[in-house]
């Protein structure tokens, strides 16, 4: 594999493992070479719960994947999902000993590592630390610090905290498959990447990931992540209910959810009628539409109003942290007949179905472009993204790509910008190279 050319994103679900090799065109769209996709059989709600089982899988995925392209498949960047995952805010400050040169990056960075010094739980680490707003000298409401005078560097932090143990598996998973790591990245964060656009981050937008085990929540606003949640549901708890409620086996209940499965009753007649073959010579079962309905609405209401209260709690009522593109799911889960219906209804935010097409080269295989592939998608556009901040790249350039929007500095500052500029990285390099530490030193 010829690096700077291909990426490789691998999703590891609870329901599939999703191995993506793409590459970017000379129009910066995302050309899909080959994808590989297993079934995921030792991944519980998120979390490795079964080494041997995983490495198949992804072995089996890598396998498919390579062959689907032709290339030999090295290092990966791996999304990080699970219902140990949590968030909170903080906030921190460091008094600077000498007020009268302007605050750079190295203050910004002691800044950050401060807090990634705080006491978290026995077991818990701290996985990303992403600053939302600083204050310099109490003056509030600044995006980006460097370039300016001041004594006292204060900032609140949106923490997203993980389990060591659960971190180290997948670690150790993909390293025993045969691949490298070349980065984390956290899934509700690769999704939003593939489906959501600037605009809506500006506007303020709730991002749910709905998947086998999990439901992913990313909040946006101004353009900054402001809130992640997990929650520990999944299209697969609504399998299973649809398994237990018609007495059936699992593997009808699915293929019941997806074929005839809607989040909406009301829409079923009394008289539609589906026949299931019966076990070993039995007699078929006949279940109504309106039942299967009635059990699926009753599960998607808890994990929609699940959601709706995590939004809840960010706070989204007030007017400064209004959500103006109102939601967007994706997801496999997403695709569940009327469920855009349902959300909105519920949440009585305006809900769209968000696809990673807008990404993709205008060629892509329609299955590619489903809201299945949102964090294979968003995984594959890191990756390159990894890849383009190569050192040839001035720091311009490199600013462009940051994921927190820096405002350009004024006028004013002409002493500033004629110093020569160290190259930057993005929160998720400083991050995911952190990890990687982590996950060699756990060896």
């Amino acid at each position: 594999m010829e690096n700077g050319k291909y990426a490789i994103g691998l999703d590891i679900g609870t329901t599939k493992i999703v191995a993506m090799i793409g590459r970017e065109n000379e129009y910066g769209k995302i050309e899909i070479l080959g994808i590989g996709k297993s079934k995921s059989l030792g991944v519980h709600r998120g979390v490795v719960n079964n080494i041997t089982q995983t490495i198949q899988s992804i072995q089996q995925a890598i396998q498919e994947a390579e062959s689907a392209s032709g290339l030999q498949i090295k290092d990966v960047v791996v999304g990080i999902a699970g219902q140990h995952i949590r968030s909170l805010q903080h906030s921190d400050y460091i008094t600077r000993a000498n007020s009268d040169k302007v605050i750079n990056e190295d203050d910004v960075d002691q800044l950050c590592n401060q807090v990634y010094k705080l006491v978290m739980l026995p077991g818990e680490e701290i996985i990303h630390v992403l600053p939302q707003e600083y204050k310099v000298d109490g003056q509030a409401e600044i995006k980006e610090p460097v370039g300016m005078y001041g004594g006292r560097l204060e900032a609140n932090f949106h923490v997203v905290v993980g389990q060591v143990s659960s971190i180290r598996n997948i670690g150790r998973c993909v390293k025993s498959s045969g691949l490298e790591l070349a980065g984390i990245t956290l899934e509700p964060l690769a999704s939003a990447n593939a489906v959501l656009s600037q605009e809506e981050k500006e506007a303020g937008v709730a991002l749910i990931d709905i998947g086998g085990g999990t439901t992913d929540l990313a909040i946006f606003k101004d353009g900054i992540i402001r809130h992640t949640a997990v929650i520990p549901f999944g299209g697969n708890v609504i399998t299973e209910d649809i398994k237990e409620g018609c007495s059936i086996i699992e593997k009808q209940a699915e293929l019941l959810k997806i074929k005839f499965g809607s989040a909406w009753p009301g829409e079923n007649k009394d008289n539609e009628i589906v026949s299931i073959p019966g076990l070993r010579g039995r007699e078929p079962k006949e279940i109504t539409l309106k039942n299967l309905s009635k059990i699926i609405h009753a599960r998607v209401v808890e994990i929609v109003e699940q959601v709706y209260l995590e939004i809840k709690n960010y706070g989204h009522e007030e007017q400064k942290k209004k959500l103006i593109a109102g939601i967007v799911l994706t997801g496999g889960g997403s695709q569940l007949k009327h469920l855009k219906q349902l959300v909105e209804y519920i949440t009585g935010m305006d809900t769209r179905i968000g696809y990673p097409n807008e990404h993709l080269a205008g060629d892509s295989d329609a299955e590619t472009a489903s809201p299945l592939y949102a964090t294979a998608v968003g995984l594959v556009m890191n990756a390159l993204k990894r890849q383009h901040k190569s050192p040839e790249y001035n720091a311009e350039e490199e600013e462009k790509e940051e994921i927190v929007d820096e405002s350009t500095s004024s006028s004013g500052d002409s002493q500033v910008k004629s110093a020569p500029k160290k190259e930057r990285k993005s929160i998720f390099e400083k991050w995911s190279e952190k990890l990687k530490d982590f996950l060699d030193n756990a060896e």
